[in-house]
Formats: C-alpha cells, structure tokens, sequence
C-alpha cells in the first residue's frame, strides 16, 4: 500500500536506483579528503541515505579552501576539514551516522599522494573492499575504480525492463514473435540475446510461466524464439518481457592497473588526450614528491619540469600531447567548484553502484578537463604575478583565471530560473566563485515552488526544518550563508507569459546571462526564446535519472537551442484505455482517469452548481445538470455508505463491464477474464478501503482505516447478480426519476488532482489498486505502489549525482561568458550518462547564417535584427507588399523570424535603404 516515510524522501532516487537502495542505510563508507571533490562525494552520499559516511583529514580549514568547500563557514577556518565538514552533513541528513565500527564497503581517496594510493588500493583490492580514487588538479580530474576480480552487478541497465504486448506467436521452429511498439518506442525495443518471458498468453499458454528464453531481433516488431512447433496455437494476448541478468566484472589494483590503463571515453578520438592526461597526473604526483609542493601558477619553469617527468615516464600507447601536459600543470594548482562538482558527482555515482550492484561501474580510468578555457583570447597571457594568491577565498580560482577575472566575476547580473535539484547545485557553485559578489552584481533566483520532504534527498541547500517554505527564499539564505558578499535577491515569480509585465524584455537586457534550471520543456522553450529575443546569453540545463545535458546559447555565436519535442504527456487512445489495455502504463491511465471522474470532476462541478447555477449556461446543461444531480444524489450519510459504494464500484469496473465485454465483442478478439469477489484478496480490500477513503473525504464524512470494520460492513453487501445486456454502457445505479430536483446540502469538498504528483498516500493507494485490478482482469503484470507512483504522476526520476555534475558543467560554460569569449570553439554542449560513465563535450553548432533580400544586405543569422527605412522616393510610407517586393522575400527570410514575430522597425528617413543591426 502507501509508501514509507523514507520512500517518499527518496522516491525519485528509488525510481534511478531501484531495489538496490535499499541496501544504503546499511553500508558504511570511508571518504578521505575533504576539500572540494571530497565534500562533494560526501555531501551526495550524505543526501542519498547511505548509512555510515566517515570522513578522514588530517588538514585544518584555511581561507582558500572557501572557493570550492561550501560545508564551511567563517567560523570553521583553522578547525580540522572533517570535523567542520561533519558538522554541515549532518544538519542535511540526521539518519546518516558518521563513525565507523567494522571495515567499510567502500573506501575514497581524494587528492591524496599516489604512495598512500597504492598503499591503500592494494589494502582494499586484498580485503574485498571497493576501491575509489578522485583527484581534480585546476580544470582537470581524474577517477578510478577497482571493485575487485569479481564484481557481480545485479541490474546493469538503467529503467524498468522492457516490455510489449504480443500481437501474434507462429508455430514453428523457431517461433516467430509479433508484438506491438509502444506509444513512445524509438527503434527496437530488444536486442538480439536478450533474455524474455511470456506472460497473459492465450492458446499457445506453454510460454506462460516458461524460463527465459534468449531472442534474435528480425525487426523492429518481430522477435525468433526457440522451438513452437509442438505447441498449442496462439489465440490472443499475452506479453513478452525482458528480464535483465546479472553481470560479472573484474578490476585489476592500482598497483598493476597504473600501468596498462584502461581507460574509458565516450568517443574513441578522445583516447589519446585521455592517456596524456593520465600521463600528467603522474608526473604531477612525481613534481609534488621532488618538491613537496604544486607547479606554482602561470610558471613556465615548472611546467617544462612536469613535462620532462611526463617524458622520463616512458612510452604510452599514443604520443604524449606536450601541449596538453603544459597547461594541464601550468594550472594544477587552481581549485575550481565546478571541476570538484563534476568529478565528485561522478565518484559519488561509483560508490552508489559499488553498494547498491546497480550499473555497471566504471572500466577503469576516467579523465576529465576543460583545458579549452585556457584558450579564452587573453588567457595565455596571464602571468604568475596575475594569478599569484592573494590571501583570499578565490585564491584556487585566480590561480587558473587571474585577479581581474575574479573582480569582474562579481560585476555579473544573473537571472536562476528555478529552485530546486539543479537550481541549489547552480547556486551552490556560484556562491564559491563568487558569482555578483561585487558591490554593482546581482543574483536574482525565481521559483513558485515550496519545500517538499521529497526534495531532501537531492537539493543541499534545504533542510527538514525548511519544509512549505518558499524554495527561492531559502535558498537565497543559503547562499547568503556560503558566501555573504554575493547579493542575492528571491523572487517568488514563474518566469512566463503570465509575467511579461513584471520581466520584460528591458529586464532580460540589463542581465549578463540566465540560468534555467526548470524541469519542463515548455518552461525551457519559453525562458529560450525570451533570450533569443533579447540577445541574453542562457545556459540550458536538464536532467532525467542518471543522464544530463547542458546547452550554452551564446548571442552572436550559436544556433538556437532545439525546440521542445512533442511531450510524452501519457496520452493514449480512448479505445485502448477502455477496453483493450496491453501494458501497466494503460491500466494506470486508465485508473488515473477513474480517479479524475469519480473524485475530481464531480466535486468540481457541485461546487460550481451550488455557489453559481448560471454556470451551467456554459456547459453542456443536460449532461452537466445528470452529473450533479447524481454527486449529490449518492452523497453518503456515513461510512458504511462510502465503503458500500466502493463495493458496488468494484463490482461495475472488474466483473459487469468485463462480462459485458466478452458479451459485445467476440473471444480472439479480446482477451479479459471478469473478476469475482474475494473479501480476503489485499488487493479488492485495498481497493474498496482507498475508494470508500476518498468518496468520504468528497462527502466531508470522517473516513475509517480499520481493515477489519470495513471486512465485517462488506459481509452485509448482497448485490444483484449480473445480465450481459445488448449495448455497452452499464448504468451504474438505478437511473433517476426526476432529474429536474436537485437535492440540497453541504458542498462536496474538492480533492486537487495536483495530489497525485505530491505526496497523498491515499489517492495513490486508490490508483495502485484500480490499475493492478484492471491489468489481473486482462493478463497484465501488476506494478507497485512505488511505481504506479512514478508513472501515473509523471515523475521524473532524478538522483543528486547527475544534478551536481549537470550544473557544474554549467558554470565551466559560465567561465566563458563572463569572459567574453567570443570564439565558438571554447564553449562545449555537455550530455553525461553516469549510468555507463560516460561524458561528451561537444562545440556547439554555429548559429545558421541566410542571404537575405539585396545583396547589400549580406548574411545574417537569427540574432540579428533587421531595421528598415521604408518610405518611397515621393517621401510617402511603402506598404507592406511594396517592402516585401523589394526584399525580394525568400524562404530564408525566415531566419529574421523568431517564435516572437518579426524583429525590424519602421522608421522614416529620406531614403530606402537597410542594415543589419549587429551585436
């Protein structure tokens, strides 16, 4: 039935992760190192419910650390880093226990030497302890993992299994399966070796209940399976389902796996910078031993010295990129927020994997760099007096961008659109850079939204405490804690057609750039197109469980961002929901739709009757008119009435309707079975106690939870028995006798269908119910209540590893802006699958340029705006059909167009003549 407390603090995390999370409030890990990456990895494990997170450094807070650790305060400097680091977790989960009793599951070591690496790894690699090493150096990190020879994953792909209802079986050796795509199919849903089971299958039932059998794929709707032949024959029905097998990996230790790397890339052409990049962390370790300290900042002396260790390390599988090695410690000694987000999320994803045997964990090494902003115009020339430390907080940031960059980092005016999972890791990651920390900067950050219990899990910056209040103004309080000289202001506003008059095109013009963090395409498209109209640079950012995307648009430099696709709105037809359901994601619809009309709409309607009988005018009055007369005419008096119409309600949906069915239609052509009552079956109980709930809470009648009242009420329900009658629709009640009187009474209350997205137990008890029901009276497997949760809420799932990588990959592309760079080659579109490890970084597709009218016109893309003199030689305005012929109009004119109309201006000097307006 309902979900506990934890599931819903963790439902969307439980949506990524699956039955493997319930094994983090019992594993234990070691975290060493608490700067930047280590307060990253703890802080998500913390967020996640892992059950004991341990911290260990030796190190004291110093001002310095301020630009990447954001679990310290003021009054932590000079304190040892876990102990204040401790302090900060535990206010963001009290479940989780910070000391350590046994060995641990997992160990990670951030930033520490390679000896105590090695040390370690071959400890860990010995004792059967998951291993993790995550070290980031300026604007690279580096991640590694040894889980031991023999590593079994338990559920290597991300999402539910794949399933799709069967159309029809052949006899015959092999057997050939047809099934039907999915509403939202793209390509094949199976793969050849894919394990399958059969379930619902009518005529051919010796597939039901069968081991797995393996499949070759034919095409995108037909499946080979083994022998048929001497089966029975197919009739209808039925679904094939994938089930997903265990895995099996091995990793060598560190001591031997430093070596002969193995290294992992999304794309093969990114080895070689990869093993140069494995090559310079090396050397780097090798410098730090010589010297007992960094390459100092923009030293070229050092960073020749770190090249020639690069060298004496021996041949590698590709040439050593020289150049790459010199940037790579000419900043070694920067500390970046950003970087530490991205590779603490990652490493914090592997120990996620390591605990709970979901995905298939790294093989074995990962690089990562955003080298290209070192080739921002200017930035070869900083000097080591330019980025020297100052003594202050940013001193890891001015090490890799220089003091002037750091002051004009304050001067920005940004815009946060949204609060929540990526909004708090934007936020986060700002505060530390110091994002309008300047005494002219502003850092405006707008949601509507309040703080949920489901929420905790992955937005760090609220707390328990922080529960219905406003998520922007928190949120701005926590920034404001983090670093008190960024000047934040919380707006309560959606940024969309509602508000124009609050945001308008004067204010996206005044800013420096806009961050989205919304999670729903229209909002996203929206929030482009207001940027594209005002030349407002805008980062796009988004996730869905385990993968990501970032997307800079850059005024002048890149294309638009992508229109929003056709949403996956959970729509199907009517035909499908009412009488012919193939898979769980129909039943649940169609239960969703069931909750709609007999909850929602009803209420609604005697509310507006009672306060306003003119709105029936509107309406269509006679429909209308039957649906309150008949609300009001069921109105229970107690609740015995409520359960005794859930009762009959059972009755009508599960045995009339499919009996009527089977009536109407012939057999081989629907496949549904009527259902009869059982007064022990959990699931009809569920049902009755969930329906009669809610007709209660409509009706303002106290509800009752006792399973054992409800059974003895429902011992005295005698129900007429059932007559298949000539036509489909089965009256639920007796049809009334005089629909012109319309009883009187208390108003029904309303009970929102915005619930079903919420957290209301109850009205997710009901769904679960109705739709298991439904999929037992059609052969359907059943979901749980956590699932049929996820779907018939459109919940997006969402983990807190993806939302820090995804906004510190953001605010990499956030460097560049404040830059002002202007060449398309530094910036990167991000899409990251930590489900598989894998991250691709991209150039961005230039913005598309059109000949337009004369050719004195020249190219212009969509950011340009043309601004026309339109007044004939006799001094008299041209028409617009004059204007459009000498325009000499062409389907490429529509490159001046935006989703706003067209952008020129009719003014009126001597002469006709236009330009592009340029940036």
């Amino acid at each position: 039935m309902a979900g506990s407390e934890e599931e819903s603090r963790y439902s969307r995390q439980l949506y990524v992760l699956g039955g493997g999370a319930r094994r983090l409030p019992g594993s234990a890990v070691l975290v060493s190192g608490l700067r930047g990456t280590g307060a990253q990895v703890a802080t998500a494990l913390v967020l996640a419910g892992t059950g004991r997170v341990v911290l260990h450094d030796f190190g004291a807070a110093c001002t310095a650390d301020r630009t990447h650790q954001f679990l310290l305060e003021e009054s932590d400097l000079g304190q040892n880093r876990a102990e204040a680091s401790q302090r900060a977790l535990a206010e963001l989960n009290p479940r989780v226990v910070h000391s350590l009793t046994d060995l641990a599951q997992v160990v990670v070591l951030t930033e520490s030497p390679l000896e105590e690496q090695l040390r370690v790894g071959d400890f860990c690699h010995a004792q059967g302890i998951c291993f993790i090493v995550a070290d980031t150096k300026g604007l690279a990190g580096q991640l590694f993992c040894d889980f031991g020879e023999r590593f079994v994953v338990d559920d290597p792909a991300e999402g539910d299994p794949v399933s799709a209802a069967v159309e029809h079986i052949s006899q015959g050796n092999p057997g050939v399966v047809t099934y039907m795509g999915t509403e939202n199919s793209h390509g094949h849903l199976f793969h050849d070796g894919d394990l399958v089971t059969f379930s619902g299958v009518q005529g051919m039932t010796e597939l039901n209940g069968q081991e797995p059998v393996p499949v070759r794929v034919l095409d995108a709707f037909r499946l080979e399976i083994n022998d048929t032949s001497s089966f029975s024959a197919y009739r209808c029905g039925g679904l094939v389902s994938q089930v997903q097998q265990p895995q099996e990996c091995s990793h060598k230790p560190l001591s031997q796996a430093l070596e002969d790397p193995k290294i992992q890339v999304a794309n093969p052409e990114d080895l070689p910078r990869s093993c140069s990049l494995h090559t310079a962390f090396r050397a780097l370790h090798a410098f730090r031993r010589e010297r007992c300290r960094l390459p100092l900042p923009r030293a070229p002396a050092d960073a020749e010295q770190v090249l020639e260790l690069a060298r004496s390390l021996g041949a590698q599988r590709d040439p050593l990129d020289e150049d790459l090695v010199r940037a790579f410690a000419s900043v070694s000694a920067g500390d970046l927020c950003p970087v530490a987000a991205v590779v603490g999320a990652l490493a914090a994803q592997e120990v996620l994997k390591a605990i709970t045997g979901k995905f298939v964990p790294l093989e074995q090494w990962l690089y990562f760099d955003a080298l290209e902003c070192l080739a921002l115009a200017g930035a070869a020339q900083l000097t080591e007096t330019d980025c020297a430390p100052r003594g202050s907080r940013y001193d890891g940031q001015i090490a890799v961008f220089g003091a002037n960059f750091q002051e004009e980092l304050g001067h920005q005016k940004y815009l946060v659109v949204g609060a929540g999972a990526i909004g708090c890791e934007l936020l986060k990651n700002f505060a530390m850079m110091g994002l309008a920390a300047g005494p002219d900067g502003e850092l405006i950050v707008t949601d509507m939204d309040t703080v949920a219990l489901s929420n905790l899990h992955r937005q760090l910056l609220y707390r328990s405490a922080d529960i219905s209040e406003p998520k922007s103004v928190v949120a701005a309080a926590a920034v404001q804690r983090m670093n008190p000289d960024v000047r934040v202001t919380a707006h309560q506003n959606q940024v969309g057609p509602a508000t124009e008059m609050l945001y308008k095109d004067s204010f996206f013009r005044h800013l420096d750039g806009v961050a989205s963090a919304l999670d729903t395409m229209e909002a996203r498209t929206y929030l482009e197109r207001r940027c594209l109209r005002c030349r407002t640079p805008l980062l796009d950012s988004g996730t869905e469980g385990t993968q990501g995307n970032v997307m800079p648009m850059v005024p002048f430099l890149t294309e638009p961002l992508a229109p929003a696709s056709t949403p996956r709105d959970g729509t199907f037809p009517m035909c499908t929901l009412r009488h012919f359901p193939r898979t769980i994601q129909h039943t649940l619809q169609w239960a969703r739709d069931e909750f709609e009309g007999l909850f929602q709409l009803p209420a609604e309607q005697v509310n507006q009757f009672m306060e306003d009988p003119a709105f029936l005018e509107q309406q269509l009055p006679g429909k209308v008119l039957e649906q309150v007369w008949e609300s009001l005419r069921e109105r229970p008096q107690d609740w015995r009435d409520c359960v005794r119409w859930a009762r009959r309600h059972w009755q009508r949906c599960y045995h009339d309707i499919i009996t009527q069915l089977l009536h109407i239609y012939p057999p081989e052509h629907v496949s549904p079975a009527p259902q009869g009552w059982h007064p022990l079956h959990d699931t009809h109980l569920d049902y009755v106690l969930a329906a009669a709930h809610l007709f209660a809470q409509v009706h303002g009648v106290p509800p009752c939870r006792d399973r054992a009242a409800i059974q003895a009420i429902l011992r005295d329900v005698v129900l007429p028995p059932f007559a298949p009658q000539e036509g489909i629709q089965i009256p639920l009640t007796e049809e009334p006798t005089d629909k012109a009187q319309v009883p009187t009474g208390e108003v029904p209350r309303y009970v929102p269908e915005s619930s079903l997205v919420v957290d209301d137990d109850v009205h997710i008890d009901f769904i679960t119910a109705a739709s298991n029901l439904r999929a037992e009276n059609y052969g359907i497997s059943p979901a749980n209540w956590l699932t049929s949760k996820r779907i018939a809420g459109r919940i997006v799932p969402a983990i807190i590893t993806t939302t820090a990588a995804v906004a510190g990959l953001a605010c990499l592309e956030v460097y560049k802006l404040v830059w002002g760079c202007q060449d398309l080659s530094c910036y990167r579109n991000s899409n990251i699958n930590l489900s598989t490890c894998l991250m691709l970084r991209v150039q961005p597709p230039p913005a598309p340029t059109y000949w337009v009218g004369p050719s004195s016109l020249g190219k212009c893309s969509c950011w340009d705006r043309l601004e026309m003199r339109a007044v004939g030689a006799d001094g008299q305005a041209m028409t617009v059909q004059e204007v459009l012929d000498w325009l000499q109009v062409s389907p490429a004119l529509s490159a001046l167009r935006s989703p706003w109309g067209m952008h020129g201006q009719i003014l009126t000097p001597t002469s006709c003549r236009g330009r592009m307006a340029g940036p």
